[in-house]
């Protein structure tokens, strides 16, 4: 299959696109993002735009696909609403639309967060925002859309996160982490797992829309 992949620069993108560039399942990815990888494979080509809002006249370049991994997103910490829907529900659906249109039967595979509020209507704001987001690629035609809600994602392979909190977090928990995973596997999972995991599903399909951390993990075991 071919993939595209959004947001291969941040932790959770870089771990889905080693296991893209590792699964003989899939054919070719395509990185789309605002800055050049550095990384060079016989799979992979990369696109390069520095306004993802606006992905007009790309219909060429970016027809023929399986699947779209979308690993963007930012924390909500210290953000406006306004702010975070920009880069999050607009950011979002600007890609799937087009994409959509564009490439008929398309796996959508989008990265929310554990704890999303798919009523949209409670009073955490990123939750508020992430579950908007969910409901509008659940209801868009023309895509089999993928929910991805995972809790606490161990880095592996060398990835670090870009968020410095996450950094000091890991730094501290990184020899627990394997331990709380097969302790608590429906709150912990890895970045290889979400990778195996979005492979999966474009490959396979899964039962449920609303994938959950145990429900991710399970996939990428399988």
């Amino acid at each position: 299959m071919k993939v595209i992949l959004f947001g291969a620069t941040g932790m959770v993108g870089r771990g889905v696109l080693r296991e893209c560039l590792r699964d003989a399942a899939v054919e070719s990815v395509l990185v789309v993002g605002r800055t050049a990888l550095g990384v060079s494979h016989p799979k992979l080509r990369e696109l390069v735009r520095p306004d993802l809002m606006d992905l007009g006249g790309l219909e060429e370049q970016l027809s023929g696909y399986d699947a779209c991994f979308f690993c963007l997103g930012v924390s909500s910490a210290g953000m406006k609403e306004a702010a975070y829907r920009t880069v999050t529900y607009d950011l979002t659906l600007a890609v799937a639309r087009p994409l959509a249109s564009w490439n008929p039967g398309l796996t959508f595979c989008y990265v929310s967060g554990q704890g999303t509020d798919s009523s949209a209507r409670g009073r955490v704001m990123w939750a508020r925002v992430k579950g908007e987001t969910e409901n509008a690629l659940l209801a868009l035609d023309g895509v089999e859309a993928y929910m991805f809600r995972p809790g606490l994602i161990q880095p592996l392979d060398g990835i670090t996160s870009k968020t410095r909190v996450y950094r000091v977090v890991y730094a501290l928990t990184g020899r627990l982490l394997p331990v709380l995973r097969r302790l608590a596997p429906r709150w912990i999972t890895t970045t290889e797992h979400m990778g195996l995991a979005m492979i999966a599903v474009a490959r396979d399909g899964a039962e449920a829309r609303v994938l959950e951390t145990e429900g991710i993990n399970r996939l990428a075991g399988a």
